[in-house]
């Protein structure tokens, strides 16, 4: 996805064609977001990146089914690299020269190879959470010094091979740390080694997400009786624990609830660390969760804000006496994908006007099946990807999967929707159609990142194609269909 280069990463097959009108001059603005989502999706149409109702389609594509995808995500490669650079810059800001930091991108927010690549480019690390997490993060080049790894259930495999490419580990509990102990005496290692805590401070507007509630699943509990204690202890026991981790922070939780919860892990290493006489605790992971604005283009609220947060909170964070791993997913890449989807038919029902989209559960899985708690807006534009015009007409948007609750949105004003019309879903970059959810063995998109040039024209390029029917078959054991026959 290396698009600034404009060499073979460009879409196969195509010429960068004009979307839209011309660029803006040389020396002036950059477009703004919106203004590459609306080029990119003219461009996608231009281009044949999504098909019409038809069959037809005007360019070469990617797809894998029978040349006219009516579904298509995309991802904004200049709004990923600009968030990144916003991260990086804001801890530069606040932090002496020379402070060891890795920000670490959270590979669960969007598991792809090119991805993780892409923000490797631009200096960011990976947090791997699984076995695959970790195979995409070594598959995308990240060395083992910019990897951690972070699960509540790592098997005595998982933590073997960690600590063999010295890949920085943060224990979850009390047993995982004893299983440490054997792993570290059996054989050195030049992990980094820490351990996760959960400071329980309690839930933000979405519990299923909250990490830091009284009983959550992750860490050792903070304020269990006796829980603190025992965590001194047990570093005071264990030269090699040099780190301490927490992540208070999710969508939904407001600021000051997370810098409290990084204020709890500054305030534990500074006990340890007198404690043990030395600074044995020399790097404190804070995780990451930075809430993201789904309401409109804004990117609020910023990672400036944040520190600013943090550093009301807990100032000796910013001394320099400790380095820093962040470990940000959606706050970096949601704001820069785009699902965009053909609308099949559209009808009425008992005076409800319904548009049948390609776009549902199996992209937009929390929004489904939680609306309220994850609210996505939907823009129509028309079948050659014009934004659409027209006085707004309430409308749901249906999904393409067999159950009544496949809903994107429910009585939403938009401009009459048409057979052929497209709908684009914005700030999917992150948990959404990176997450495909197989349901009806619908198949995964494919997934473009794409480039505005200076002249106003896009290039895309293939980062994840469209699951074919074979692969379809092949997963759902089709070289094993005569298995069950024969017990």
């Amino acid at each position: 996805m290396a698009l600034d280069s404009g060499t073979d990463a460009a879409h196969s097959g195509t010429a960068a064609a004009a979307a839209g009108p011309a660029g803006a001059p040389a020396g002036a603005p950059a477009p703004s977001p919106g203004t590459r989502r609306d080029l990119a999706v003219r461009a996608a149409v231009a281009q044949g990146l999504i098909g019409g109702p038809d069959g037809a389609r005007d360019g070469v594509g990617q797809g894998g089914g029978d040349g006219a995808d009516p579904l298509v995500c995309l991802l904004d490669t200049a709004g990923i690299r600009s968030s990144a650079a916003a991260l990086r810059a804001a801890f530069a800001a606040a932090l002496p020269p020379g402070t060891p930091v890795l920000h670490a991108f959270a590979a669960k927010a969007a598991p792809l190879v090119p991805v993780l690549r892409l923000l490797a480019d631009c200096g960011i690390g990976c947090e791997v959470a699984s076995p695959g997490e970790l195979a995409l993060a070594r598959a995308a080049g990240l060395a083992p010094e910019r990897t951690v790894l972070d699960s509540p259930a790592k098997t005595p495999a998982e933590l073997r091979g960690a600590l063999a490419l010295g890949i920085a580990v943060n224990a979850d509990n009390r047993q995982e740390l004893e299983r440490l102990d054997g792993l570290v005496a059996a054989a050195p290692t030049a992990s980094p080694l820490g351990v996760r805590v959960n400071p329980q401070l309690g839930a933000g507007s979405i519990a299923a997400t909250s990490t830091a509630t009284a009983t959550s699943k992750f860490g050792v509990a903070l304020r269990d009786p006796g829980a603190r204690e025992w965590l001194v202890r047990a570093y005071l026991e264990r030269p090699w624990l040099t780190r301490l981790h927490t992540h208070s922070g999710s969508q939904g939780v407001a600021l000051p609830l997370i810098a409290e919860g990084v204020r709890e892990l500054y305030g534990l290493a500074e006990e340890i660390n007198a404690a043990a006489g030395r600074r044995q605790v020399d790097t404190l992971d804070i995780g990451g969760g930075l809430p993201v604005n789904f309401a409109s283009d804004e990117e609020a609220p910023a990672y400036a804000e944040y520190v600013a947060a943090l550093r009301d909170a807990a100032p000796g964070l910013f001394s320099g006496r400790y380095g820093l791993v962040t470990e940000f997913g959606r706050s970096l890449l949601a704001k820069h994908g785009l699902v965009l989807a053909r609308v099949e038919y559209t009808k009425s029902t008992g005076g409800r006007a319904i548009a049948l989209t390609h776009a549902g559960v199996q992209v937009l899985t929390r929004t489904v099946y939680a609306p309220a708690s994850w609210p996505v807006r939907v823009l129509a534009y028309d079948a050659k990807g014009a934004p659409k015009a027209g006085p707004p007409v309430a409308q749901d948007i249906a999904g393409p999967a067999c159950f009544s609750g496949d809903l994107v949105a429910e009585d939403r004003a938009l401009p009459e929707l048409a057979p052929g019309d497209l709908i684009a879903v914005p700030d999917t970059g992150a948990y959404f159609f990176t997450a495909h959810y197989g349901y009806n063995s619908l198949p995964r998109p494919a997934v473009y990142g794409f480039a505005v040039e200076a002249g106003g024209g896009v290039r895309f390029a293939l980062a994840r194609p469209a699951q074919t029917l074979d692969g379809i078959v092949a997963e759902a054991g089709g070289g094993h269909a005569d298995a069950l026959l024969a017990p």
